[in-house]
């Protein structure tokens, strides 16, 4: 069975979706905690005031889409289709969220918190972090070249195991990549 097309639409309070592909739409105040979006197309789309929490996203695709103002607990990115994946987060919750192993050069995380996300050999090379809290964010093997941290706090990146070539630091967030010498620094 194939899945129907739903252009340009504005969906508002929503708690389900029905299975498709999604071109040029726009959910509002939508909630789609702990709901199975997996195998469903998004493409140009906009969130905005969503929860999407726990929400399952195996092999969903999400091509130049927009979060603003959207909880998104625990979500497996990693799990997406990787084709054309691209998407900008501003004033986000991605808390214990997952993008392990995934090419996301260029992308924006503007006011999020980030805490306990994993970005574990991902490719985040001239990616922009700004204002955004990242406790205990995982950067690992981690491709962050020409990526701009200056406004974002409480990360803790180890430039031994991490590519860090031009990127941005502020001097106070430099501390954040000495945090596995456990100096103390006045």
């Amino acid at each position: 069975m194939e899945s129907e097309i739903i252009y340009d639409k504005k969906f508002n309070g929503l708690d389900s979706l029905k299975k498709g592909n999604y071109e040029n739409c726009t959910f509002t105040n939508c909630v789609f905690a702990n709901s199975n979006l997996s195998f469903y197309d998004f493409t140009d789309c906009e969130f905005e005031n969503c929860d999407l929490s726990m929400m399952k996203v195996l092999n969903t695709s999400f091509k130049n889409v927009k979060f603003n103002s959207c909880k998104l607990l625990g979500l497996r990115f990693d799990s997406c289709k990787t084709f054309l994946l691209s998407f900008e987060f501003e004033n986000c919750i991605l808390n214990l969220s997952s993008f392990y192993k995934l090419h996301l050069i260029n992308s924006n995380f503007n006011q999020c918190k980030l805490q306990e996300v994993d970005f574990t050999e991902a490719n985040l090379a001239n990616s922009l972090f700004d204002n955004c809290d990242l406790n205990r964010a995982i950067f690992n093997n981690t491709a962050l070249e020409k990526a701009d941290f200056r406004t974002s706090y409480n990360f803790s990146i180890d430039p031994e195991n991490n590519r860090i070539k031009k990127a941005k630091f502020s001097m106070i967030g430099v501390l954040g990549l000495l945090d596995k010498y456990d100096i103390l620094i006045d």
